[in-house]
């Protein structure tokens, strides 16, 4: 084998492997970022919840308690129907959120696609 063509696969194998290196480091960066935001948005949900839980139940048995006997049945119906209502509002919105969030991992993906079109003829 010539030196040159010897060289030149050495050069040739070593950009492929800083391009996979690179590739590598975009996606361990968009990982973290993900693991960031899902444990973020696990936690303050579950915070969100609880204190919702706690606020509402609190108020309802206020409001629950403060009518009078004769209409108490009534008024524990129409508090059930509002959290009912409340928790399908609240599904429609977070699943329309989840919606509109875009591929993980999709700058990664890209990249990688760029590079297979570049060595593509």
């Amino acid at each position: 084998m010539s030196t040159g063509l010897l060289a030149s696969a050495q050069n040739l194998v070593a950009g492929l492997l800083d391009l996979g290196r690179t590739r590598f480091e975009l996606f361990a960066t968009e990982l973290r970022e993900e693991l960031t935001r899902l444990t973020t948005t696990i936690l303050g949900g579950l915070a969100v919840l609880v204190l919702a839980a706690l606020g509402l139940a609190f108020g309802a048995a206020a409001l629950i308690l403060s009518v009078d006997e004769a209409h108490r049945l009534g008024a524990t119906i129409g508090v059930a129907l509002f959290f009912i209502a409340a928790a399908g509002v609240l599904a429609l919105q977070l699943r329309r959120l989840a919606a509109t969030k875009g591929r993980a991992f999709d700058a990664t993906i890209s990249e990688l696609q760029r590079d297979l079109s570049a060595i593509k003829p």
